[in-house]
């Protein structure tokens, strides 16, 4: 006999019918790796193509282009297909058409023409199309409707992993280098998607075998669809409207920083605080402030600063002395951590990080294109705990105020990195990695907020939206090629900037005060 805890864990996987299907969840599981693994390659792309066939950032900006043109043309039809061939059947014709186009990379890297990997990467995307349009909903179904959201977060924390694994995999086979030092990358890029084609194969051949019960979706509404489009048109709905526009535009903002991540790391001369090569005078008082430099600096300037501000007379001349000092300690901090960060950084050099630097044209250190994708694993890290952590924030907090809040960030992160601030512009390019992660989700829930059966069509144009990250990285590439990276940035700044107007603008346009509980554990 199960007690009522061991009895709602069980019930996690088994369906109204009582079969249990964890071996089915499992299986579907491994897609969400799948594709986060797929995606996290093609944002490390862009680099390796500028390099091998000479091409300058707007047109290497055609890799996203390909990508999210294939998420565009098969949104639609992905739907309807996979309607009619159910979950087992539409996986399957997922899998397959990634598998073409993994194995398509194989011919790809021996006719050595762009036009022919943008073909692989488009029908790459078009059967991941399939695979997201079912696996999501698809997790949501199989067990008890109470868990629904439960599962279908763990099924996205695979998502997750291979959205770090990803660009490693693409730092090692895009630009790894032999003994000599040349690049191997032209002859090995199609290696990883080759292996993604026999992975889909094997998958496939499972799922054929498989049991996958094709459980169907209750009509909470209990209206067929031409009911619902019979009484008002979707795009008389202001909220939604804007939402449309404002995934149009974060995807196309998502889209350039991600593909211009490793351009822009490994833009920077030094990437890192390296150009003080020389180590901090050793003395009593250096010893003596070490890291408390930074500490009582902070302290002393805020301090002084807000008593400045507050005080009068000899008051005021008192304070803006430890104001003065607190400046000076903080410069002595920076100077001490770009000297320290110097060494730290030299000595990973020569050790197990080794091909993650090279020597600049001005002789100091900068990071390689290999350490560079490397790292953007990092940022990927950043946007899965950005989405875990706003997954408790958006619970207690209204859906368009926490999407408000991180849109004026990323928009501020945008600016900072606009303006070329050195280590602090490039700390500032992994932040937008973490807040940009609850828009997608939080942008779809919006816009679909108070449509009933209507949502269902509401939301494939909102789907559809992701076409901005094939177009928008095209005009940061031309911004980029016409100043540089950093200036590139301005163009994202905008799209967070939109994102944010419609978010504070929101409860007008819905004409509500604002909704909680959405979870942003789906989506891009």
């Amino acid at each position: 006999m199960y007690t009522p805890a061991e009895s709602s864990k069980k019930s996690i996987f088994v369906t109204a019918d009582g079969k249990n299907v964890l071996f089915t969840f499992l299986l579907v599981t491994s897609l969400f790796l799948l594709w986060g693994f797929c995606n996290g390659m093609i944002d490390v792309m862009d680099k390796h193509f500028q390099k091998e066939l000479h091409l300058n950032l707007a047109q290497s900006a055609w890799v996203q282009f390909a990508h999210y043109l294939g998420y565009f043309l098969m949104a639609l039809p992905a739907g309807s297909l996979a309607i009619k061939l159910g979950y087992k059947g539409g996986i399957i014709a997922g899998l397959l058409m990634v598998a073409v186009g993994g194995f398509w990379f194989i011919p790809a890297t021996s006719i050595a023409s762009f036009w022919a990997f943008l073909l692989g990467v488009c029908v790459i995307a078009a059967g991941l199309t399939f695979l997201e349009t079912i696996a999501n909903p698809y997790t949501t179904v199989l067990g008890d409707q109470q868990f629904a959201a439960t599962r279908i977060n763990l099924a996205q924390s695979c998502n997750g992993i291979g959205w770090f694994y990803g660009p490693l995999a693409g730092a090692a086979f895009f630009y790894g280098k032999d003994s000599s030092g040349a690049s191997t990358g032209s002859q090995t890029l199609w290696i990883p998607y080759a292996a993604v084609g026999v992975v889909v194969l094997v998958l496939a051949v499972i799922f054929l075998f498989a049991k996958v019960p094709d459980i169907k979706v209750e009509d909470d509404y209990h209206l067929d669809d031409s009911e619902a489009n019979g009484s008002h048109s979707i795009w008389s709905h202001p909220h939604f409207v804007m939402a449309v526009a404002a995934q149009f535009l974060y995807v196309a903002a998502q889209a350039g920083i991600f593909s211009f991540f490793i351009n822009y790391m490994t833009s920077q001369t030094p990437p890192v605080p390296v150009a003080i090569t020389t180590s901090f005078p050793h003395c009593w008082l250096a010893d003596f402030l070490g890291v408390n430099a930074l500490v009582w600096g902070v302290v002393l300037t805020i301090v002084g600063g807000l008593a400045v501000r507050a005080g009068a007379g000899k008051e005021k001349l008192i304070w803006g002395g430890f104001l003065v000092i607190g400046l000076i300690l903080l410069v002595f901090a920076w100077v001490r951590f770009n000297s320290e960060a110097s060494a730290a950084i030299r000595a990973a050099s020569t050790g197990l990080f080794s091909n993650w630097f090279e020597p600049g044209p001005n002789g100091v250190l900068r990071l390689t294109d290999q350490g560079a994708a490397s790292l953007a694993s990092l940022g990927f890290l950043c946007f899965l705990s950005g989405r875990f952590s706003g997954s408790a924030i958006l619970k207690r907090f209204s859906a368009h105020k926490v999407l408000g809040l991180y849109a004026v960030i990323n928009t501020c992160v945008c600016l900072i990195v606009f303006l070329k601030l050195g280590w602090v512009s490039v700390g500032c390019v992994f932040l937008s990695y973490f807040f940009m992660s609850i828009m997608f989700p939080t942008i779809f829930a919006l816009g679909i907020h108070g449509l009933g059966v209507r949502a269902k069509k509401a939301s494939g144009f909102i789907v559809m939206a992701i076409m901005g990250g094939a177009i928008l990285p095209k005009l940061m590439g031309f911004v980029a090629d016409k100043s540089d990276i950093s200036r590139g940035f301005i163009v994202p700044l905008f799209c967070f900037a939109f994102v944010a107007f419609y978010s504070y603008s929101w409860p007008r346009l819905a004409g509500v005060k604002g909704v909680q509980g959405i979870s942003p554990m789906r989506g891009h």
